[in-house]
């Protein structure tokens, strides 16, 4: 088995979830005269490529620390939504079915292309990666309910709409380009669609039902765009912890990562050497 990693770069300038703690590390010893370097490093948990855990919304849920293995790893799909979905737009789940193979128990990772516009990307946009990237209603969380998911990721800041967020008071000019999109697109203003009753609600109606997510996935996803896979999550064994920085991959057989490997030599690469985002609308 080889590794596809769908993680994106961590460091001093990737952007945590607007108004949370970046990354911040500082040396407190060098190798002269101390023999070693040592590090001490600050952060919140929503920076780069996390884990939301049930606590971060819901009081009596599980920490991270209580996610077993066999809950983060599994059989998923990853479902390429860049053709269906552009600024401030909904995903619905016939967007989702129409494209890939979506079985009960799966992880779904949704592949907005919005990782276009990440910090490691070549066209990155913080404002467009956090604020404009698209999101669900409440028919899809409903779906994902009746389809008994375990966990879903999203390539973007949130996997809310973020007109669906406080986002939506603290950008007013973004805010206000938003409620173009859905008086054109919806026939209905902003706070017609997402009324108080919706709010956050792959954060707060999804998290007691156990239904998680992660965000700001990256690497080298747009390798795998619409197949099935085995996924794993892996954040800290953090007890008490709301959310965690996660490594999250794709295991594949080594003929398919022979492929594959081929398959990104088509790709340009970002100076870390992950696929540059080839999405279809963006």
């Amino acid at each position: 088995m080889k590794i596809i990693d769908l993680s994106i770069p961590l460091g001093i300038g990737t952007p945590p979830w607007p108004t949370y703690e970046p990354l911040q590390v500082k040396y407190f010893k060098r190798l002269a005269p101390n023999g070693a370097n040592g590090q001490l490093v600050t952060h919140s948990n929503h920076i780069g490529t996390h884990l939301d855990g049930e606590i971060h919304f819901y009081t009596p849920g599980k920490d991270i620390a209580s996610l077993d293995f066999d809950y983060l790893f599994g059989p998923g799909v990853i479902v390429d939504l860049s053709d269906a979905s552009g600024d401030y737009e909904i995903y619905t789940s016939k967007m989702v079915e129409e494209r890939a193979d979506v079985r009960e128990g799966d992880i779904l990772l949704i592949h907005t292309g919005y990782h276009r516009y990440g910090w490691d990307q070549p066209k990155a946009d913080e404002i467009r990666y956090m604020v404009k990237h698209p999101g669900p209603d409440r028919e899809f969380a409903e779906w994902c309910r009746k389809k008994k998911l375990k966990w879903l990721g999203v390539d973007c800041g949130s996997a809310d709409h973020p007109m669906n967020t406080i986002i939506r008071e603290w950008m007013p000019r973004q805010a206000k380009e938003a409620e173009a999109v859905f008086q054109a697109k919806y026939g209905k203003p902003l706070a017609g669609v997402f009324t108080d009753d919706k709010y956050q609600l792959m954060h707060l109606d999804m998290f007691p039902e156990g239904i998680i997510h992660a965000e700001c996935l990256g690497g080298d996803i747009d390798l795998l765009l619409n197949e099935r896979v085995e996924i794993g999550c892996f954040p800290w064994r953090f007890v008490d912890g709301e959310a965690s920085i996660s490594r999250i991959v794709a295991f594949v057989d080594d003929d398919r990562y022979e492929a594959l490997m081929k398959k990104k030599k088509s790709f340009k690469l970002t100076k870390f050497g992950d696929c540059v985002c080839q999405s279809a609308q963006l």
